[in-house]
């Protein structure tokens, strides 16, 4: 089977028993940069040299069938650099494949970027959602950005540190410049940051230049104060332009914070 694991983002003492006890008894290991897990394997004592096989962003769609064979016979241990494989890291299309080859797929969790730099960003953490990188273009990634702008979940980017100030910058200006950013850098190591503020605060902050691995948490947009009749209005606009009411009544809910069952219903009564 295919046994996805997660490896420190940082600090090797976050390793898992598990982990130590895959990495002692594997004999072949996907690895996004082999380099990188022979000094995993070193920094942790191990002692095993399992075979390594590359698997990244360039090569992933060419080892999917070699992979997928030797799964057949045997574990294959598949590693990221640091956190989860598959969460913005190579992994995601030989999961794939092994779903639709019958080929069993399972994790041994562990530490993840995204889950404890939402857990220590004082933002809320009971709706979030993962964004990744965003476009490294200025453009493009502004267009995201205005696409999110009213997205009531807290939102996780990972970001160079070279392109971290454009991005809060972006935000400021997508978002408003009062919208509540955490950046984390460098979780788990010795220079751990948590910058809280406000976007503006940030961008400015960030202007001059950030080292290290970031982390950007981004607070979720207030629900609009809209009364009932004027959502209903904003569904019933929606469905005259060509959208579903289904989709019509779930996009007004989500931007005003009113019952998406209730504006469906209302709004279907004086269609």
């Amino acid at each position: 089977m295919l046994v996805l694991a997660a490896t420190p983002i940082g600090n090797l003492g976050d390793a898992t028993v598990r982990l130590v006890d895959a990495l002692r008894t594997a004999t072949v290991v996907a690895a996004e940069d082999t380099r990188v897990t022979q000094r995993l394997l070193a920094g942790l004592k191990v002692e095993n040299r399992p075979r390594l096989v590359s698997l990244n962003e360039h090569n992933e769609r060419e080892r999917i069938a070699e992979l997928l064979a030797i799964a057949a016979d045997t574990d294959v241990l598949v590693l990221s650099d640091a956190g989860m494989p598959t969460v913005s890291d190579p992994g995601y299309r030989l999961v794939t494949a092994a779903v639709e080859a019958d080929v069993r797929v399972t994790v041994l969790p562990g530490a993840s970027a995204v889950p404890t730099a939402l857990a220590v960003s004082g933002l809320p953490t009971d709706r979030f959602a993962f964004e990744g990188f965003p476009p490294r273009r200025p453009a493009e990634r502004r267009a995201l950005l205005a696409e999110l702008a009213r997205e009531p979940r807290t939102l996780v980017f990972f970001e160079s540190p070279q392109r971290l100030g454009d991005l809060l910058a972006d935000l400021a200006g997508a978002f408003g410049a009062e919208r509540r950013v955490a950046v984390c850098r460098e979780l788990t190591k010795l220079h751990e940051e948590v910058v809280r503020g406000t976007a503006a605060e940030l961008a400015a902050w960030a202007a001059d230049g950030v080292r290290g691995e970031i982390v950007v948490v981004v607070e979720g947009a207030a629900p609009v104060e809209v009364s009932a009749e004027d959502a209903i209005a904003q569904v019933l606009a929606l469905v005259a332009s060509g959208t579903r009411l289904k989709e019509a009544s779930a996009e007004v809910a989500e931007a005003t914070g009113l019952s998406r069952r209730e504006l469906y219903e209302a709004a279907l009564r004086r269609r």
